[in-house]
């Protein structure tokens, strides 16, 4: 279990926060906004009303002990650039920011952004993957080559275990979880059977993948 910060509770920042509880993380929500806030408050670990470009805010909440942070500031890119530097500055090992166009994703990048994001762009990427594969839910690029993806389960992939499957082994695919109904099995193993409507959520080379959704 990994803790997080997640700055700036809009529709991306309140969906990634909320997904992240949902997964079984630690998350501190923070928002200028008190309704923003308060609608989230009885979902994430803990929220905060509070403005993270006050440093010393920060260093009270104790941002520095947090794994990751996501900053993921709307509209106002002067925010959403000296929330980074401060966070950067008080010592957070991994930051992703949001961005809101290719000069503000370079400003991040030369401030000490890990990763920056593109929400809307991104999304357009994972609805054309959608609309193309009906047993693609979703789709994230880690990288050019390498990628993560939701997939339903195949009628060739059903009834038998990971292990009989062997997709590490015969393609470099690992399958990182397993999704049954609500109950998401996080760390799968060699025994675990394939059922019909189950979903993969499988890491590996983007071709490789694209392949494994027509097995």
């Amino acid at each position: 279990m990994k803790e997080f910060v997640v700055i700036g509770l809009g529709r991306f920042g309140s969906s990634v926060a909320t997904n992240l509880c949902r997964m079984g993380h630690e998350v501190l929500g923070i928002d200028l906004n008190e309704e923003r806030v308060q609608r989230l408050s009885n979902i994430l670990t803990h929220t905060v009303i509070g403005d993270a470009t006050d440093e010393d805010l920060m260093k009270s909440l104790g941002v520095r002990n947090f794994d990751v942070a996501v900053v993921s500031i709307g509209e106002d890119m002067q925010a959403s650039i000296l929330a980074t530097i401060i966070i950067k500055d008080i010592g957070v090992p991994y930051i992703v920011a949001k961005a809101l166009n290719d000069l503000h994703g370079k400003v991040l990048e030369k401030i000490g952004a890990d990763r920056v994001v593109y929400p809307e762009r991104e999304m357009g990427q994972r609805i054309a993957n959608n609309l193309v594969s009906t047993n693609i839910l979703d789709y994230i690029e880690l990288s050019p080559e390498y990628s993560i993806m939701e997939i339903i389960a195949t009628k060739k992939l059903t009834g038998k275990t990971l292990g009989q499957l062997n997709l590490r082994a015969l393609y470099g695919i690992n399958v990182i979880a397993l999704k049954r109904d609500k109950h998401i099995n996080a760390s799968p193993g060699a025994n675990d059977m394939i059922q019909v409507d189950d979903i993969l959520i499988v890491m590996g080379k983007r071709d490789v993948l694209e392949n494994l959704k027509s097995k």
